[in-house]
This record gives C-alpha cells, sequence and structure tokens, in this order.
C-alpha cells in the first residue's frame, strides 16, 4: 500500500520511533499536458513495492494490488464534466467534444498563446467553465479537467478555479495539488490543510505538511516533523532552511535573510512572507498576483496587482474600479498618475459636467491604453460615454470605447459616422459590410472572413470529424498567430467563428483586433 517508490523507515528523536512513510511527489503524471511548472509538490502518491521472493526458484507475485485496474468514485462526479456554466448560459452543445480525446484537447488548450484578444479569450474561459459531456476516452486521471484548470491558473483566474475544483472534489492527488496552491495564494489555505489532515487518501510532503502543522497552532509537532526530515535526509538545502526559518524566526538573526528563489512555488512564497521577506510579484508567474489583493497588503500593490489581473480577465471591471479608488494617490508617476487620472474621470462623469468629462477622458483612456486596460475600461463607461452630448475629438474617443464595450451594437447604431474608418467599425458592429470600404489591409482579411459562407479548409476536418471543440481551439490559435501578420490566418479564424454560430465573439474579436493596438 506504500507505492512502488515508496519505503517504510523509523527514525528515534528522543523517546519516540516514529514510521515514516516515503513516498514519490505526485508530479509527473501531468507533466506533457500542463503549462503549470510552478506548482507545489504537496502531496505524495503512493503505488506499490515489489514483494521479495520467500521461495527459492518459485514465482511469486511482485505486487500487492491488481493490476490494470481504474478507479472511479461511485456516484462521484466525473471531473471532465463538471463546469460552472450550465447549456442554457453558454449555448454550447453538450457534445461539443465529440470524438476527440482527452489529451488533444487538453494539447490545444494548453498551447494557446497568453495574450489573446480579449474575446477570444472569454471564449476559451467559457469552454473551460462549461458543462459539456466529458470526452468519450474520460477517466480517473482526469486529463482534461486538469487542463481546464491549469488554463486558470495560468493567466490567474484563481476564484473559478477554485469553484471548478470544489465541485468536482479536491480529493485525486493532482486535483488538490492545484487546490492547495490556490488557497495558498488566495489566503485561504486552513481549509486546504484541514482537507489534508483529514483525508488519508492524501498523503503530504514534508514541507506540506510542516507548514500545516504550524498553520493549525501544533508548533511542536512541526518542529518534530522538520527533525524527521532532516535525520532522513528528506529536504533539500533550502528547504530546510526555509523551513527552521518558519519555525524558528530567531535564526535569521543568527544565519541572516535567505535569498529569495526566482521561480518560488506558492508555498515557498508564503513561507517567506511568513518569515517577513515577502516576495514582489510583478515578476512571478500571473497567478501570484492574487496573493497582493489580500486585505493586508498595500495599496500600491494592490494598484499593481489589480492592473495585471484585470489585463488578463482574471478579476472583473468592478474589481479594478474598488481598487482604484479606495484611496487618494500617495505620490506622482507611473501607477499614481493612473490612479489621478482614473480618479478625475469618474468624478467629473459622477458630476455630469460635460466639459469636465471631455477634458478628463483623452488623459485617462491613455493611462488605459498604456496598461491594455481598454476593454474593461470600456465594459464600465462605454455605455455611460454614449449617452453623453459630447462633441469634436471627444465624441469620436467615445464612440471608439463604446465599441470595445458589451453594448457595441447598440453604441454604434446611434452613432453617426465621420469617416471610413468609423463607418467601417460601425458595419462590423452590425455585422454587414457590404456598404463599406475597408481602411488598411487587417480590415480587408477580417471583411474577407466576414463575407466567407463555408468553413475554411484548415477548420473543416476538424468539424465534420465530430471534433468541434478542437475545431474551435484551433480557431482561437489562429486568430492569435494571425493578428501577428498572416492575414489569411485572420480571415479563416473569423470565417469558422461565424459559420459556428459563434457570432458575438466573431464581431467583438473583429473590434478588437482593429481597435487595439495588440497587432504585428
Amino acid at each position: 500500500i506504500f507505492g512502488e517508490f515508496g519505503r517504510m523507515a523509523t527514525v528515534a528523536i528522543g523517546a519516540l520511533v516514529l514510521p515514516i512513510v516515503l513516498l514519490a511527489p505526485a508530479v509527473a503524471q501531468d507533466k506533457p499536458l500542463s503549462a503549470i511548472d510552478w506548482l507545489t509538490d504537496s502531496v505524495a502518491m503512493p503505488v506499490a513495492l515489489p514483494l521479495p521472493s520467500t521461495t527459492p526458484g518459485g514465482e511469486v507475485a511482485t505486487s500487492a494490488l491488481p493490476e490494470d485496474v481504474s478507479v472511479m468514485p461511485l456516484g462521484g462526479p466525473v471531473a471532465d464534466s463538471v463546469g460552472l456554466l450550465a447549456a442554457s448560459q453558454t449555448g454550447l452543445p453538450a457534445r461539443l467534444w465529440g470524438r476527440s480525446t482527452s489529451s488533444d484537447i487538453a494539447r490545444r488548450l494548453s498551447g494557446l498563446q497568453s495574450d489573446l484578444l480579449p474575446a477570444a479569450r472569454d471564449l476559451v474561459q467559457m469552454l473551460t467553465l462549461a458543462e459539456l459531456d466529458p470526452p468519450f476516452d474520460s477517466g480517473p486521471d482526469a486529463i482534461l479537467f486538469l487542463a481546464r484548470i491549469d488554463a486558470l491558473l495560468a493567466r490567474g483566474a484563481l476564484r473559478p478555479a477554485e469553484e471548478l475544483i470544489l465541485r468536482a472534489g479536491p480529493d485525486q492527488a493532482q486535483i488538490f495539488r492545484r487546490w492547495f496552491d490556490i488557497s495558498l495564494l488566495l489566503g485561504t489555505e486552513d481549509r486546504a490543510c484541514a482537507k489534508l489532515r483529514d483525508t488519508p487518501a492524501l498523503s503530504p510532503t514534508f514541507p506540506a505538511r510542516i507548514f500545516c502543522l504550524a498553520r493549525g497552532g501544533d508548533w511542536d509537532a512541526a518542529a518534530l516533523t522538520l527533525e524527521t526530515a532532516e535525520a532522513l535526509n528528506l529536504l533539500s538545502e533550502a528547504d530546510d532552511a526555509l523551513l527552521a526559518q518558519f519555525l524558528h524566526p530567531e535564526l535569521a538573526e543568527e544565519s541572516g535573510r535567505l535569498s529569495a528563489p526566482s521561480n518560488p512555488n506558492p508555498l515557498v512564497f508564503r513561507m517567506y512572507e511568513a518569515i517577513g521577506a515577502p516576495m514582489v510579484t510583478s515578476a512571478l508567474p500571473l497567478a501570484f498576483a492574487q496573493a497582493d489583493l489580500r486585505s493586508n497588503i498595500g495599496w500600491k500593490a494592490q494598484l499593481e496587482a489589480g492592473e495585471r489581473l484585470a489585463r488578463a480577465g482574471a478579476i472583473t471591471p468592478q474589481q479594478l474600479h474598488d481598487i482604484y479608488l479606495e484611496r487618494q494617490p500617495a505620490a506622482s508617476g507611473g501607477i499614481w498618475d493612473r490612479a489621478k487620472a482614473y480618479q478625475t474621470f469618474d468624478k467629473a462623469l459622477e458630476s455630469k459636467d460635460t466639459k469636465a468629462i471631455a477634458a478628463a477622458l483623452a488623459p485617462v483612456w491613455r493611462a488605459m491604453e498604456s496598461r491594455e486596460l481598454e476593454v474593461p475600461f470600456a465594459a464600465l463607461y462605454g455605455a455611460r460615454l454614449a449617452d453623453i452630448p459630447l462633441e469634436g475629438p471627444a465624441k469620436q474617443l467615445a464612440f471608439r470605447i463604446g465599441l470595445l464595450a458589451p453594448e457595441y451594437e447598440t453604441i454604434a447604431r446611434d452613432y453617426t459616422v465621420q469617416n471610413e474608418a468609423e463607418r467601417f467599425w460601425k458595419g462590423l458592429s452590425q455585422g454587414d459590410l457590404s456598404a463599406t470600404q475597408a481602411p488598411d489591409a487587417y480590415s480587408e482579411a477580417v471583411r474577407d472572413g466576414f463575407a466567407a459562407n463555408a468553413l475554411p479548409t484548415r477548420l473543416k476536418s476538424l468539424a465534420e470529424n465530430d471534433r468541434m471543440g478542437e475545431a474551435i481551439l484551433r480557431a482561437v490559435a489562429l486568430l492569435s498567430s494571425g493578428s501577428q501578420g498572416d492575414l489569411d490566418e485572420i480571415s479563416d479564424a473569423f470565417a469558422f467563428l461565424r459559420n459556428a454560430g459563434l457570432e458575438d465573439t466573431a464581431r467583438r474579436a473583429a473590434l478588437q483586433l482593429l481597435l487595439l493596438e495588440r497587432r504585428g
């Protein structure tokens, strides 16, 4: 029961003789499909040890476990089918994955670029959160579920990832690993530690066990466990030093502060914070920025983290709005100037002073452009600006902002265009480019895609072979690579999205492609 790579050991500490189960970390099985390389090795996976032969020359069983048996909880949810969005919310067919294998879908999902257009990113998020029939080869290893969670973690969307995990149940080791790290970054690790304590099937590694014992207030047991790990030489030099200072802060004065690693996992990140050496998250993967949104973190760090996360769609525009307005800027330059510009504009809009709104609009828009926050800003203010009787450049800028808002179609319908570019954008917002002229090559590529009446050749095979979900992910990849200069890929991506019934995504993505500085 202790695993193919496990063994029993004992160590004497004082008058105690402790049995220790040594286990292999549960890391290897999802490495090929995972885009996340910073997960904590918090739990281990027991597999069977070969039993020694006791009968010379005789054949004996080499394992106490049955072979080639898959195990899945009776009556429990199939993780690959768990979602937060019902079919009535997404409009997607339940059999979207069709004949696609779990590994093929996972590879396409993990292979997507991180800098997708917001509309394409929202489409991918909808796929990761949708309740869909599992792939035909779905099994207890939950390959697709893990890939969906990792896609959310990669762009810092920890809250929906946690909701998915809790709905599926964090009992499987690889799923628990992700929940443990999410909890560490959100500051809710006590619940994950309790789960680790109360679930015998989850075998914590020594760092996770020591951390959770300390979090639970059992410092003596934590110290004893550290001594056990040291006696068995089971910790790296770095982990040993960090755990020692974590349990005994006075050691920092004797041996000096530890040098922070360049690629910490969430457990290391939180322990450095606990010893008084917090790490700056701006150089760490996006998910770590969520730790800066906790109430005990300073406003400047919250502002910087909020901008990073809002740019990736990992927090809502309203959350960013609340962070910007939380306090008055304490200085000038950089983040403070952006916060001041945002507050000045919001105050002007609340006052309904047209001149003040016009004066504040261009500065705040430049501030949002500098951090690629145009779409969250438009979601908050696009429709409201459309109701303000602005004139001249301010009116035209308000129209551009409105085209990036969820209400783009209604806003454009009531606007009187001033030039051919605006005429093209207005036609695009209505899904009808027949009476427009394309002002540039990218617009021409969009127009070709919207004019197509059939699926493009490079995506047709996937769709016709009952692999529509894969085809959608392939179209998203084409849109991403096409925005760097391959206009044929752009045309094919939009042709597919429209012919697949994803009209709103196609329009929003096209408007974003043309209005945002995200090309080439």
